[in-house]
């Protein structure tokens, strides 16, 4: 591929994620096209085509990996597939863009992060909120040492009515890997060490609670219901998480939940000379000056071209420049052990010790046939 050539992408998954990834990059023409899509659902695939234009529909996921017209693939399909079809992707010279979070759980995480390191291949994952423009600021005025040292860090996003399609693969635990905690949780978890330098996780205290799925109250608006399925995951989730350095971050966050909230998601990085607040589409930094508290407002700025289509095009700088990305697969790894060990921590009641062995025995890679 030379580097005036088109990128060209295959999309998995023609869902509501995939569409939202192929509205993104057709933003994007001048750089890349979108050859060929699929799903486990081919009339769904097939609509995407005619909607959009895209000239090709894969019977499978497999053959989309394997076909000649594709650069790159975007994978956006339920969490137990994420791994079989990733590496797949990049063991056939795919470049992945792989939907959030990386994996089901850190063995299947650890695998893509192997066949990573074994690949030329760009892998990043799709962790569209370091792209925000008020976490952006953030982000440079936490580099540029305004806020010292971040000592302890606050996050979360409790969503008072939220549980999405109850009883589809969502809420069951062997295809989602777990409720709120593995869906938006691992958003503000991403964010929250991105923003406090990326410290290394080192152990976990956290609890789970199911108060209101089992008994179908908490109903959100994602998703359409199957009542004849199964919920067997958690509605809330919180943990403290210590790292290497000694700073700490909590997290709290909900599908359902009896709280006053205005379900937005939040962050409060708390640093030696300074500190930062975010909350939705307003953000502060947080002194003091002259014996007195001093704070900036943040804002997202007029026109903003929006974090999704920052992402989108950070992908493709990331291909042709052949750089890593920001969200790569050692991060997605951090993520899914962070995760694991806040599972474990609530079954067992203590704390966690997290393993950063990247060598240790993975599970199968068993999923990609079932999908394709």
């Amino acid at each position: 591929m030379g580097l005036q050539d088109k990128i060209r992408i295959g999309v998995i998954g023609a869902g509501n994620i995939g569409n939202v990834h192929i509205e993104q990059f057709k933003q994007l023409s001048a750089l890349c096209e979108i050859t060929t899509v699929t799903d486990t659902f081919l009339p769904l695939a097939q609509l995407r085509a005619e909607e959009h234009g895209i000239p090709h529909v894969a019977a499978s996921a497999e053959e989309l990996i394997a076909s000649d017209e594709v650069d790159a693939v975007i994978i956006g399909v339920p969490n137990q597939f994420h791994a079989p079809l990733s590496i797949l992707a990049l063991q056939s010279g795919k470049h992945v863009l792989l939907e959030k979070p990386m994996a089901i759980h850190s063995d299947a995480a650890r695998e893509i992060v192997l066949a990573s390191q074994q690949s030329d291949r760009i892998l990043m994952v799709s962790h569209q909120m370091r792209f925000e423009a008020i976490p952006m600021e953030i982000k440079q005025q936490v580099e540029q040492g305004e806020l010292g040292r971040i000592y302890t860090a606050k996050t979360g996003w409790f969503r008072r009515k939220g549980i999405p399609g109850w009883g589809t693969w969502f809420t069951q635990m062997n295809q989602s890997g777990g409720g709120p905690l593995i869906d938006i949780g691992v958003h503000m978890l991403d964010l929250a060490l991105y923003l406090m330098g990326n410290p290394k996780p080192v152990s976990v205290y956290g609890s789970t609670y199911s108060e209101f799925g089992p008994r179908r109250k908490g109903i959100g608006n994602w998703g359409r219901p199957d009542w004849s399925g199964v919920y067997d995951v958690e509605d809330l989730a919180t943990a403290l998480i210590k790292m290497e350095d000694g700073s700490t971050l909590s997290l709290e966050v909900s599908w359902a939940v009896h709280m006053d909230t205005d379900n937005t998601p939040f962050i409060h990085l708390m640093g030696t000379e300074g500190g930062a607040s975010y909350r939705g589409a307003e953000g502060k930094l947080l002194t003091e000056k002259f014996n007195r508290p001093f704070e900036t407002n943040l804002h997202k700025p007029e026109g903003d071209e929006g974090e999704r289509q920052r992402l989108s095009r950070h992908f493709l700088a990331c291909i042709r420049e052949g750089k890593q990305p920001i969200s790569d697969a050692l991060s997605g790894f951090t993520n899914n052990l962070v995760l694991d060990a806040i599972y474990e921590s609530s079954r067992t009641g203590n704390e966690v010790k997290l393993n950063w062995n990247l060598e240790e025995q993975a599970s199968d890679n068993k999923g990609a046939e079932q999908y394709a």
